[in-house]
């Protein structure tokens, strides 16, 4: 498991070979018995005193149909509120890392404890959505394939691999096709997001199958721009006191090589062949050197890796603590949990081993890590598809400052307003929760607080996050506040 890599970071088992325990009921299998999926309820949770059908919480897998033995897991869990309220997919980064991280600590139905026991997570996102977590690229947490042709090496292999699943999956809950859908995520989800947005919308455009009623993506402490994501690294060390002045001109000094690198890998330019193959489904030649990629990568953590040899051993995912393990985080509770032979019978994957983050999923996407994934997301705002940036601000990895900078310096119609836009604050039971910038369709939202997972450092403002960005309120300040 890589130390460096960027947190938060599926495939059809026969379950109908499984023997299914008492609190367990298989739903039928659609899409010519690519996806099966079973409704489960972990023992380990509080009793609710409702079935498993009833309890709304299913796991599944989906066989890839353009790949030669993919199969994608996930979860997903109906609201606790409104069958009406929005679907809503949750990926996480790494590249490689489970968004089980997500569903356990973060933004999921229950957290766990040390005991592997499950209590309810009040602020959970299933109290305002019909949540998914899948694990994405194939070769991630559950998800797997018997052959190695089917690892993924780019965005448009793991954008057409969710887009099928997507598809599969409205197939079998058709009750859920008109409801509004987001694509949410984090850390190299920053990567995900845009290209799978960028081709979730050309199917809608091009009518290639069910029309996913698509109304917007977030990205929470992301990778997307890197260009100008690795030349703010010094201007946020600086200003939160991590490095000296005089550090801050030598770390400067390594940028013109990053970014001649950056030029050559062909960052702006080869997203955008990517881009055309996601939005208009066929490719374009164009200059670009891939090879120069992971050159462009190494040269350009320099910058981070020298931060971190003056900053000592924190936590870059949050400053205010120490790093401890290759995660800087001890996550290693979902690691036993979903390795329990009891759990795997429940969800149907007794024969896979669950892995929290997967180094070949990681060393795959080598190439695709500079890549700037920015330059498709304006197309989409013009069309009306809603963006929400947000970042805690004690995240040094994808910390705000370079997010906020990749996001005022996009070009789209509405950029001169969306910088020129009042910072209001964002207020949840009265106190001041973060400042937000927003116009048209573009929204950033820096979260006071919060480290690179908001949804874990500020559950309550996150889950109002939720909420009001999808009920096109995230600009009203509420009465009792």
């Amino acid at each position: 498991m890589k130390s460096l890599s960027l947190l938060l970071a599926l495939s059809l088992l026969l379950f109908a070979s499984v023997q299914h325990p008492n609190n367990v009921s298989a739903s039928t299998a659609t899409t010519e018995k690519r996806l099966v999926e079973r409704s489960f309820a972990f023992p380990s949770l509080c009793s609710t005193g409702v079935s498993a059908s009833d309890l709304g919480h299913h796991a599944g897998y989906y066989r890839l149909r353009h790949t030669h033995d993919a199969r994608m897991f996930y979860f997903f869990f109906e609201s606790r509120g409104s069958r009406n309220d929005p679907v809503v997919l949750w990926l996480s980064g790494g590249p490689g890392c489970s968004s089980s991280v997500a569903l356990f600590y973060e933004n999921g139905p229950f957290k766990i404890s040390d005991n592997m026991s499950l209590i309810w997570n009040q602020y959970g996102w299933d109290q305002a959505s019909n949540i998914m977590f899948v694990d994405q690229p194939t070769g991630t947490g559950f998800s797997y394939s018997s052959d190695d042709h089917d690892i993924r090496y780019n965005e448009k292999g793991i954008s057409n691999d969710l887009y099928e699943f997507l598809q599969a999956f409205f197939s079998e809950h058709s009750e859920y096709v008109n409801n509004d859908f987001y694509i949410t995520g984090e850390s190299y989800a920053g990567h995900y997001i845009p290209a799978f947005a960028s081709r979730l919308h050309r199917g809608n455009r091009n009518s290639e199958g069910t029309r996913i009623n698509f109304k917007g993506f977030a990205i929470g402490n992301g990778l997307t721009e890197p260009a100008i994501q690795y030349q703010a690294y010094p201007d946020y060390a600086l200003d939160m006191r991590l490095i000296g002045k005089s550090d801050y001109k030598r770390i400067n000094k390594l940028y013109p090589p990053c970014q001649s690198l950056l030029k050559s890998c062909g960052t702006v330019y080869d997203f955008s062949i990517h881009y055309h193959s996601l939005q208009y489904g066929f490719d374009i030649a164009g200059p670009t050197d891939p090879s120069t990629c992971s050159s462009a990568r190494f040269k350009c953590y320099s910058i981070f890796h020298s931060i971190l040899d003056i900053a000592g051993n924190i936590n870059y995912y949050d400053i205010r603590k120490e790093c401890l393990g290759s995660l800087c985080y001890n996550f290693s509770n979902i690691e036993k949990f979903l390795n329990l032979k009891s759990v795997k019978s429940i969800l149907g994957v007794e024969n896979r081993e669950f892995e929290l983050c997967s180094d070949s999923v990681y060393e795959a996407l080598e190439d695709d890590w500079m890549m700037n994934y920015e330059v498709g997301i304006p197309a989409l705002l013009e069309d009306g598809i809603k963006l929400l940036v947000y970042a805690g601000e004690y995240d040094l990895i994808c910390n705000w400052l370079g997010n906020s900078r990749w996001v005022r310096s996009m070009k789209w119609s509405g950029q001169k307003d969306f910088v020129s836009s009042t910072m209001i604050p964002f207020m949840v039971d009265g106190e001041k929760k973060g400042v937000l910038q927003s116009h048209g369709a573009l929204s950033f939202l820096k979260v006071h607080r919060a480290g690179h997972m908001v949804p874990l450092d500020q559950p309550k403002a996150a889950l109002e996050m939720l909420k009001r960005w999808t009920q096109g309120k995230l600009n009203e300040i509420p009465s009792n506040n």
